[in-house]
């Protein structure tokens, strides 16, 4: 479509009623909060004012205006189904997740780092340190002579 041709968002009374109580609940995370205040607020307003009211960049709010229409079918069949609301609320959040990340999936699992952690290899790790020292083949140079320190004297040995 276009840049400037923007379709609202279209939102049943029921969709907009989970959608509202996301945005308000305790437990909801911060973002799929803002996706979902994003998506009622397409319903009403043009994607440049939803934008420059929430702090986002005008992509972000065609981002999930885009994802809330490719779920659209889903939901309102749902919908027209009368399922109960958790199972729609269920729906609606999965059309507010993240996508997956593209790239390779981790080569060392965090699984892996307890175990080296359990074993007293390293007191505390990450997974992505892990990878990141495997990656680089070698571990990296001590900036100065440790040996010199050592001694405790002036660094003559």
């Amino acid at each position: 479509m276009p840049r400037g041709i923007q379709r609202r968002s279209t939102i049943s009374e029921r969709q907009r009623a989970v959608l509202e109580g996301l945005s308000r609940r305790h437990g909801t995370g911060q973002q799929v909060a803002l996706r979902a205040r994003l998506v009622l607020a397409t319903a009403e307003q043009s994607g440049t004012a939803v934008a420059a009211a929430y702090g986002v960049d005008r992509d972000t709010v065609g981002l999930w205006r885009a994802r809330w229409a490719a779920a659209q079918e889903r939901l309102t069949a749902l919908d027209a189904e009368g399922v109960p609301e958790r199972e729609l609320r269920a729906a609606v959040q999965e059309a507010l997740r993240d996508a997956p990340r593209p790239g390779t999936p981790p080569t060392f699992t965090a699984l892996q780092a307890a175990a080296a952690i359990r074993q007293g290899i390293v007191e505390s790790i990450s997974p992505r340190t892990v990878g990141r020292f495997l990656k680089g083949g070698r571990l990296a140079a001590a900036s100065q002579s440790l040996l010199a320190h050592a001694a405790g004297g002036s660094g003559d040995v």
